[in-house]
């Protein structure tokens, strides 16, 4: 049996993957099942052969994505201007395993890194085409934002205690008075539009490069249809400069929209440095220059 602890990693392996190929889809047993170099924490990915991969929920709080990811990718994918996930089977719980996996076809690239990028002004235009894009597919029917896209889409103020408890805790270390400015101009600044559909996590780890160039976006496990604010977090956690002006003015959106976006920043932001501001010196780093970016963007537009 395979027990999935809380951790939501360790049980989930090679041996379980070729076991679950194996008694499920036994056309592509044999081929070889070998760890991706670059894994989340929702879910472990194993590439299966040459072209396919195995994507399985570390835990069940990721089970909807996988769903949701099945009968909605197929359909968003003609709309979009860069490859999405195919998704190529559904697995069903078994040899221990229990929740839902997928098999999905195996997309080339590299996670964008400054490094990987040949023109950051232009992949941030490209970045914004993909977001504008994604808004633009027909979300009647879709699933509306909660619990599954962890509250991506809906109100930051889901949030609210949450983000009151971060800045008690950082109060005297970082400047608590400026984010809560930040955070009480997000919770006024209420969405009343037509649901659209979000990713819910544009950041450089579901983003693909190859020669420099953006080409996919994967991983839609906190995808839904309602506000898209939470896909403009990009602007302050990997674009600065001419980049975020690029990024910015290609995807437009009201000042409200950006309001929400900085919200939803300055909350992870912030969460990640009350967990790690005296253990992880590089986290805590790059926490805080996402949350000064932010205060920096509050006093320029708002």
């Amino acid at each position: 049996m395979v027990s999935i602890p809380p951790d939501g990693r360790a049980g989930i392996d090679a041996e379980l993957v070729k076991r679950l190929i194996a008694a499920q889809f036994p056309q592509w047993t044999g081929l070889p099942v070998t760890p991706v170099e670059v894994d989340g924490w929702d879910n472990r990915t194993y590439r299966l052969g040459d072209d396919m991969t195995v994507r399985l929920p570390t835990a069940a709080g990721y089970v909807p994505a996988v769903g949701k990811e099945c009968e909605w990718l197929p359909r968003l994918a003609a709309s979009l201007p860069v490859a999405v996930p195919t998704i190529l089977a559904k697995g069903a719980p078994g040899e221990g395993y229990p929740f839902p996996w997928s098999v999905r076809g195996w997309l080339k690239g590299q996670t964008s890194s400054p490094e990987r990028i040949a023109d950051m002004t232009r992949f941030a235009i490209a970045v914004a085409d993909f977001v504008l894009a994604l808004q633009r597919c027909d979300a009647v029917g879709g699933p509306v934002a909660g619990e599954h896209s962890w509250y991506r889409g809906a109100s930051p103020a889901h949030y609210d205690d949450e983000t009151r408890r971060c800045l008690a805790v950082l109060d005297g270390r970082v400047d608590t008075r400026r984010a809560s400015e930040v955070w009480d101009a997000a919770l006024a600044a209420e969405w009343h539009g037509e649901p659209v559909w979000f990713h819910g996590d544009i950041a450089g780890g579901n983003l693909l490069v190859m020669d420099g160039k953006l080409t996919a976006v994967i991983d839609f496990g906190t995808s839904g249809v309602g506000d898209p604010a939470c896909d403009l977090v990009i602007a302050w956690t990997m674009f600065s400069g001419a980049g975020r002006e690029a990024f910015r003015n290609t995807v437009g959106q009201d000042d409200g929209m950006w309001a929400r976006s900085r919200g939803w920043a300055l909350w992870k932001a912030l969460l990640v440095l009350s967990e790690c501001i005296d253990t992880d010196e590089a986290l805590a780093a790059s926490s805080r220059h996402v949350l000064d970016e932010v205060l920096a963007d509050h006093e320029r537009f708002a």
